[in-house]
C-alpha cells in the first residue's frame, strides 16, 4: 500500500473546501484505514481527508494515550459551542509549529461513522479542539489562519525553505 502524502502549507490545495460524502462503502474505507496509518506514522492525533488531497468531508483522529481508540467522523457539522480553551496547536500540514490558538472548550458534534450510522456527541478540551482544527481543514482552513499575518508569513517563509531543501 502506498502511503498517503501529507500535504504541507502553503500548498494550495489545502485551501480546497471538501464536498459531503455520498455514500460509505469499501472504497472509502480503505481511505480510512490509510488516513489513519498516515496519521499514527506521522505521528499525529488527527487528519482531516484534505490533507491528502481527497476533498471529501471525512476526519479522523485518535486522542487516546495507547493510539488505541480512534475516531472516524463523515460529514461532521459542529453545533453549541461554549466556553473557551487556548491550546498550543499543531498540525501535520505545518509541520514542527506549535502556536497558541483558542478554540470552544465544548462543542456538539452530529457525523457518520465509518459503518454508515449517523452518531451525535459532546465534546470537551483536547477532543473538541482536535475535532474543530480538523474540520477547519473540510473548509479550507488552517490553525495558522488564527495568528497574526506576520507570524503566519514567518512560518510560510520557514516551511518553503524547507521544502526547496528537501526537494
Amino acid at each position: 500500500m502506498v502511503p498517503l502524502e501529507i500535504l504541507e502549507f502553503p500548498d494550495p490545495r489545502l485551501r480546497t473546501t471538501a464536498k459531503p460524502v455520498k455514500e460509505v462503502d469499501g472504497k472509502l474505507n480503505k481511505l480510512i484505514d490509510r488516513m489513519l496509518a498516515a496519521m499514527y506514522e506521522a505521528p499525529g492525533i488527527g487528519l482531516a481527508a484534505t490533507q491528502v488531497n481527497v476533498h471529501q468531508r471525512m476526519l479522523v483522529l485518535d486522542i487516546s494515550e495507547n493510539k488505541d481508540s480512534p475516531l472516524i467522523l463523515i460529514n461532521p457539522t459542529l453545533s453549541d459551542h461554549e466556553g473557551e480553551i487556548e491550546t498550543a496547536e499543531g498540525c501535520l500540514s505545518v509541520p514542527g509549529f506549535y502556536e497558541p490558538v483558542i478554540r470552544s472548550s465544548r462543542i456538539h458534534v452530529d457525523a457518520i461513522n465509518r459503518d454508515g450510522n449517523a452518531i451525535s456527541f459532546d465534546a470537551e478540551d483536547q477532543l473538541a479542539v482536535c475535532i474543530q482544527h480538523e474540520t477547519d481543514h473540510l473548509d479550507g482552513k488552517l490553525f495558522v489562519d488564527y495568528l497574526s499575518a506576520t507570524k503566519r508569513q514567518m512560518i510560510r517563509r520557514k516551511l518553503q525553505k524547507l521544502q526547496k531543501q528537501r526537494a
